[in-house]
């Protein structure tokens, strides 16, 4: 039996006791707990619409074009995230049947809503990264012209988007206009070929180029848009190099392209180049390997220069007619040639000969120290200071081989030294420990210190 009352103003406590609802008990309450539940969704679909309705996205101007940005706050995504957990929740509900519709309706939306928001950044993001490289880089768009054309549809439809989201700043209802994510996964396609044929450009360019490896995408990218203005790729030198800065360019030849004259190390110290011809033409990684094998022709002729010059003037004197390298590398090529030297003469009978060097290397040790208390510049005084270093570590040698009484250089005690020696056949530096020998690279490595002989840079 069906039973129909209404309550109003009128209604007393006579008329519901009138009903007999206690006859009744279990209906009711599932009825009032079935009320109860539907008004606890009835005020969160409110809330729901409420929160929504003023929900917008945060916008901003790109520097470079103009176009509007869209970002999403924090709140925004957490409550995004937050309501579509509590809609999920209420769909499963055994009391949704009034609400299904709607709730269905608005997990439609967000869902929506999400993944627009999603892909619109992950497309933003890209199309920021890559709008300065296709536009801007005349290298970039001959070398990639089909995906510099293809980088320009996607660059006008998308600020259209933008233009058009711009116009509707609320996120349900900019979201969920018909065709955007459909288009939105076009664009996201279309960059991601642009992002690969960039991705083997520039794979082709570290080939090219090896030293480009030790550099990210976004450095890499400047150097190769910038590769006609050899001032600005100077300032990535540090990354690409061990301790090049700098370079000094012929300011009397100002027209392209710039002839290089020398360079600069971290630490100041300046090299001049032994061919000045060394000109910043042609294709970026082509004037780079060029650099570098003029860095390392450059350090090579001093060696050869040094060698020679050794024992011409006062070793005090020697060492600041070179940069820093040259003179610590010659001190040790010296030092290994006149320990074997001492060993020749033992061999021959002159007992006292490693005595004798040891007593002639405390001897130069003392005119070093000597020099440190006068007066020397910045770079001096390093140079210096990072001889005596080396200096003690062969003195320290040569007096374990004399307490150890050692007579022959072949010995396993003057074997296991690193031995730097000048090979006068092939007119190059090369270093030896044991039965390995390594070819000095003639990697410059500017005025720093150096802890020990092991601080050589060496490269197959």
């Amino acid at each position: 039996m069906t039973v129909r009352f209404v309550m109003d103003e009128s209604t007393t406590l006579a008329d519901l006791l009138e009903l007999n609802l206690h006859e009744c008990e279990e209906e009711v309450k599932n009825i009032v707990d079935k009320a109860v539940k539907e008004m606890s969704m009835e005020k969160y679909m409110r809330e729901l619409n409420a929160t929504w309705s003023k929900m917008e996205f945060e916008k901003e101007i790109h520097a470079r074009t103009g176009a509007t940005l869209i970002r999403a706050s924090e709140e925004l995504i957490e409550t995004l995230e937050e309501n579509q957990v509590q809609l999920q929740n209420l769909i499963t509900s055994k009391f949704i049947a009034h609400f299904l519709e709607e709730v269905s309706s608005w997990q439609r939306k967000l869902s929506i809503a999400d993944q627009v928001t999603t892909i619109w950044f992950e497309v933003q993001r890209t199309w920021m990264h890559l709008e300065s490289i296709f536009t801007s880089s005349e290298d970039i768009r001959r070398q990639l012209p089909v995906d510099a054309e293809r980088f320009d549809r996607i660059d006008k439809q998308f600020k259209e988007m933008t233009e058009e989201l711009a116009k509707t700043p609320n996120v349900v209802e900019a979201t969920n206009k018909e065709g955007l994510v459909s288009s939105l996964d076009i664009l996201q396609k279309e960059l991601v070929l642009c992002e690969k044929a960039l991705a083997e450009y520039l794979e082709t360019k570290r080939l090219a180029f090896p030293r480009f490896y030790f550099v990210s995408s976004s450095d890499l990218l400047d150097i190769l848009s910038n590769g006609n203005q050899p001032e600005v790729v100077a300032k990535h030198l540090t990354k690409l190099f061990d301790s090049m800065a700098r370079l000094k360019f012929d300011d009397a030849a100002a027209a392209s392209p710039r002839r290089v004259l020398g360079m600069f190390a971290k630490d100041g110290e300046y090299v001049e180049f032994v061919n000045s011809e060394m000109s910043c033409e042609g294709a970026v990684e082509a004037w780079l390997n060029r650099l570098q094998q003029m860095m390392r022709i450059t350090i090579r002729y001093y060696f050869s220069e040094a060698v020679v010059t050794y024992e011409e003037k006062p070793r005090e004197q020697w060492l600041f007619d070179y940069p820093a390298q040259v003179s610590l590398c010659g001190t040790q090529i010296w030092w290994t040639t006149e320990v074997n030297i001492a060993f020749a003469r033992l061999e021959e009978g002159y007992d006292n000969s490693l005595k004798d060097y040891l007593k002639k290397q405390i001897s130069q040790l003392s005119i070093l120290i000597t020099l440190l208390i006068g007066e020397l510049t910045k770079q001096e005084r390093q140079k210096v200071m990072t001889i005596c270093t080396i200096d003690v570590h062969s003195r320290d040698v040569v007096a374990k081989l004399v307490q150890s009484k050692v007579e022959t250089s072949q010995a396993f005690q003057w074997q296991s030294q690193l031995r730097h020696r000048w090979d006068e056949k092939e007119k190059d530096c090369f270093a030896n420990i044991c039965d390995a020998q390594f070819k000095y690279s003639h990697e410059y490595l500017g005025n720093t210190p150096r802890s020990d002989g092991f601080s050589f840079l060496f490269f197959c």
